[in-house]
């Protein structure tokens, strides 16, 4: 929970904590809310175990309203945005979505962000806890012929899981069927009358959209979904257990500017054409640990039992730490403790010290429960 009415160190009042377009909604709903990324927002509605196996079987409607959406436009748009990040824009058609990453001189990760062709337009989506500073930052870095329009009046939605699309496209108008969408692109609908945004992808690893629409309409929307006997409101605790799951950085957590993104496993976030011409942020560095690997790397972990290993658990080969766990929680999918962490070395077998307790680990490939993109 938030201290935000207490006042901090230097005697100034903390920053008040904001409210979204929907919580009113989460709050008639029963949501336990919790300040996140400076927000107000579920963390769960009937408990985090059973929201978390309704949307691996299911569908589950996730407000993502805290997240920054972005609106690029300008003239040279395409090579001014490829100067602050490592994304080949010629290859990215009208209608796609493609996964890039803000970096900092030193190939460090500042933010992971997705990246939309609209038809004038480049639309992202930036991660809440880090999106005033990503303005910042691309206001700073792109020239003065770019205009960077925040969508604060816009709310974010993503529904996820199996059922999602039948129990969306109940619901979705357009001039081609959303059947169209695979994942990884996007459209322009009618969603119960309301204009939206609608791209296929998420942060489960199930099949699932993401929808942008007027924040006014988000109680209406949200209402109509969750109406379907497919699909029930999922808060921030599940949300956060299966993208561990999918095998999915969270920032802040996984990733940071002290964390490059090739040793985090993302060098598909580095584009081709980008990492034999460079020209980004951090290039002599990135384009230098493609070619020659890093020494250390983010991988998973399987523990047996019930004892989970959180953030921060350092993690041993024999006795020497070779690592520290910077995802960890109870698997309700596996019925089991997974973790990530980064390692030096290559490893079949760790412990991880958990409140002074070596428990034994399993080096696993990631992602631990598989995708299910509708490709």
């Amino acid at each position: 929970m938030s201290d935000t009415d207490l006042p901090d160190d230097d005697g100034a009042e903390a920053l008040e904590t904001l409210i979204l377009p929907l919580d009113a909604w989460h709050r008639a709903r029963g949501g336990r809310m919790v300040e996140f990324a400076g927000y107000w927002m579920p963390v769960q509605y009937e408990g985090i175990l059973a929201e978390h196996l309704w949307t691996r079987q299911h569908a589950g409607l996730f407000d993502v309203s805290h997240m920054g959406q972005l609106l690029l436009s300008g003239e040279g748009l395409d090579a001014a945005v490829e100067a602050v990040l490592p994304i080949d824009l010629s290859t990215l058609k009208l209608g796609h979505q493609r996964y890039s990453l803000l970096l900092d001189e030193q190939g460090g990760v500042l933010d992971d962000l997705m990246v939309s062709r609209w038809p004038n337009d480049l639309y992202l989506v930036v991660n809440g806890a880090t999106k005033w500073d990503d303005i910042a930052h691309l206001r700073e870095h792109l020239p003065d012929e770019i205009t960077l329009n925040h969508l604060e009046e816009r709310a974010l939605l993503a529904l996820q899981g199996p059922e999602a699309f039948a129990a969306l496209d109940r619901h979705v108008t357009g001039d081609y069927p959303l059947s169209s969408l695979t994942f990884m692109r996007f459209g322009h609908f009618e969603l119960g009358g309301v204009p939206a945004a609608i791209s296929r992808s998420g942060y489960t690893g199930e099949d699932g959209f993401e929808i942008s629409i007027p924040a006014e309409h988000a109680a209406h929307v949200a209402a109509l979904l969750c109406g379907e006997p497919e699909v029930k409101p999922i808060g921030l605790g599940a949300r956060d257990s299966l993208r561990l799951e999918a095998g999915l950085p969270l920032y802040g957590h996984d990733l940071s500017p002290e964390t490059s993104p090739i040793e985090a496993g993302l060098v598909f976030g580095i584009n081709k054409r980008r990492r034999s011409e460079g020209g980004f942020p951090g290039a002599e560095r990135i384009c230098r640990e493609i070619a020659e690997g890093t020494p250390r790397k983010w991988i998973g972990l399987a523990l047996d039992g019930r004892q989970a290993a959180r953030e921060g658990a350092p993690v041993f080969a024999e006795n020497k730490q070779v690592g520290v766990v910077t995802s960890g929680g109870f698997s309700p999918s596996l019925e089991r403790p997974i973790a990530a962490a980064y390692v030096t070395g290559e490893h079949t077998a760790l412990e991880i010290d958990v409140r002074g307790k070596r428990l034994p680990a399993r080096v696993v490939p990631m992602p631990f429960v598989p995708h299910r993109y509708h490709r």
